[in-house]
């Protein structure tokens, strides 16, 4: 399991991510910056750059993060150590990652209550179409109307 034809992000995506678009493009938010983490294979470093992007997340004073994983299956490992690293941290976190109906999370934890999954296939399924399943306007709009509420639940707590 992986990143197969479907949930790989080409270059001409990366050029023109709806993500950063989407963010980047809105008054209410102040876009910080972004952190690119590899997927190392052994799980004492998945857990490392889980801890070590939380860190950095929480040292720059985020006040909320959108987390989006190009891949899925094994992977998702280090997308729910993540997860779990930023919120354990108190700071609000929304994911967006390939989940569709065969692809469940190999596993979970209580930081992953909003995932914008973003399959297209009709059948739920990794395809043959190079680019078919990846983030798109919707699903970014999606992923910061969540982040939004997050931040605001949490702000109103205080």
């Amino acid at each position: 399991m992986g990143i197969g034809p479907s949930t790989k992000e080409t270059t001409l995506h990366h050029f023109k991510d709806p993500l950063l678009d989407v963010v980047s493009n809105d008054n209410d938010i102040d876009l910080l910056g972004i952190i690119v983490v590899g997927t190392p294979q052994d799980n004492e470093e998945k857990n490392f750059v889980g801890q070590r992007s939380a860190a950095l997340i929480e040292g720059m004073r985020a006040d909320g993060v959108i987390f989006s994983l190009d891949g899925w299956g094994n992977s998702h490992v280090d997308f729910a150590n993540t997860m779990e690293e930023i919120g354990k941290r108190d700071i609000p976190v929304v994911g967006m990652s390939f989940v569709g109906t065969q692809a469940k999370f190999v596993v979970k934890n209580r930081y992953m209550d909003t995932i914008v999954d973003f399959n297209k296939s009709k059948e739920g399924i990794e395809t043959q179409v190079v680019g078919e399943n990846n983030p798109n306007e919707i699903d970014a709009k999606k992923a910061l109307a969540f982040l939004k509420l997050k931040m605001r639940k949490k702000d109103g707590a205080k």
